[in-house]
């Protein structure tokens, strides 16, 4: 009998599943990069620092729940995959795609890019994100649903368009 049956039989509930270890790695990587932005006084940097944790959060996403594809396609947003692979992280996912320029600006060293307030705001928001990151990549992706396929009130007859 395995362990987690054998836990289940004594009525304890078996544990979940590890993470990934390219996900964990990613997820470190995350945490340090946040640490690093909230120590950091310039706004600039620290805006620029928290925003590329968040970009490494949503990394630790992908790797958990994505296999590389053989076939090259065009490289996409992080922050679009996301949304198909973990469309509960999707309105974040928005958040940060919107702050890129930003980040950007940051990076680039404009000194009017980012307020104190701003930087400080998006350090508290990275934090939320991660955690949200870790209940996420700590679950098992959910199963894809099946199609729904709807009838057709007519009998499945087409209808001619009356527009010209």
């Amino acid at each position: 009998m395995g362990a987690a049956r054998a836990l289940a039989v004594q009525g304890q509930l078996p544990l979940p599943p590890a993470m990934p270890a390219a996900a964990a790695q990613l997820l470190g990587q995350a945490h340090r990069g946040l640490a690093e932005a909230a120590a950091s006084p310039e706004a600039g940097w620290r805006y620029a620092t928290a925003h590329l944790a968040a970009l490494r959060g949503a990394a630790a996403v992908l790797a958990a729940r994505t296999r590389p594809e053989p076939a090259r396609r065009r490289p996409r947003s992080a922050w679009v995959l996301i949304t198909e692979v973990a469309p509960e992280l999707g309105e974040w996912a928005a958040f940060f795609a919107a702050g890129a320029a930003k980040r950007a600006a940051a990076e680039a060293g404009l000194s009017s890019a980012v307020t104190d307030r701003e930087a400080d705001d998006l350090v508290r928001d990275v934090g939320a994100f991660l955690v949200a990151v870790e209940t996420t990549v700590s679950r098992p992706a959910p199963a894809p649903t099946a199609p729904v396929r709807l009838r057709s009130m007519d009998g499945g007859r087409r209808r001619p368009s009356n527009r010209s």
